[in-house]
């Protein structure tokens, strides 16, 4: 696999790298100013510069189990997530933040899993209390649906809106949207279909975000 990803580099710098050098130089040399931070899963089955047509430099992409944005802290520890948050609101001011979560999610499916998880070195469980809310939400919404399959996507979208409050939980985000400087936005992507849902606070529904 390795000599696959060498080979892989290898037509970057010969292609890519070479057809785009003036925007990649001028991003090296000059730093970056994107206007939207993405939030979302580490899955390797997507990749948001593809799905929004997107070039190097436009987006500030932070991926993590779920795509998980945990409440606010005033604790120390290792808080990667939210430090990559405030870099993108405090230093580089972006103007939209863009959660995505998406079908097919295994945070999720630990997440609505009834087995215990007895590895004490596993950080999975930890992490995914995070969103313990969410769960209960999709589970009340559909206590005895006939079609299970819906469980996960129920859940999936609910971990986005939580995201999306513990987002507004952060000072300086909450800050800048009283400010109408920034502006949150959650979205949903399903693998098999390449369709991307919006979640409408409104109506507190997802719908095409296509549709106008």
């Amino acid at each position: 696999m390795i000599d696959k990803l060498i080979q892989g580099y290898e037509e970057y710098r010969n292609h890519y790298f070479r057809d785009n050098y003036d925007l990649l130089h001028k991003l090296g040399t000059e730093g970056q100013s994107p206007k939207t931070a993405f939030i979302t899963c580490c899955d390797s089955r997507f990749n948001p510069l593809l799905i929004t047509n997107s070039n190097p430099g436009d987006l500030f992409i932070i991926r993590n189990v779920a795509a998980l944005v945990p409440p606010f802290q005033e604790v120390s520890g290792w808080h990667g997530t939210s430090a990559a948050v405030e870099y993108a609101v405090r230093h580089l001011e972006v103007e939209d933040i863009i959660v995505m979560g998406h079908s097919d999610c295994g945070g999720v499916k630990s997440l609505l899993s009834d087995e215990e998880i007895e590895d004490k070195d596993s950080f999975i469980p930890a992490w995914m209390s995070i969103a313990k809310q969410a769960r209960e939400d999709a589970l009340n919404d559909h206590p005895n649906t006939d079609k299970p399959e819906r469980l996960p996507c129920a859940c999936e979208q609910e971990v986005v809106k939580l995201s999306l409050k513990n987002l507004a939980t952060f000072p300086w985000v909450k800050e800048r949207l009283e400010s109408k400087k920034l502006a949150l936005h959650g979205w949903y992507y399903d693998l098999v279909s390449g369709e991307v849902l919006s979640y409408r606070p409104g109506t507190d529904s997802y719908k095409p975000v296509l549709c106008k």
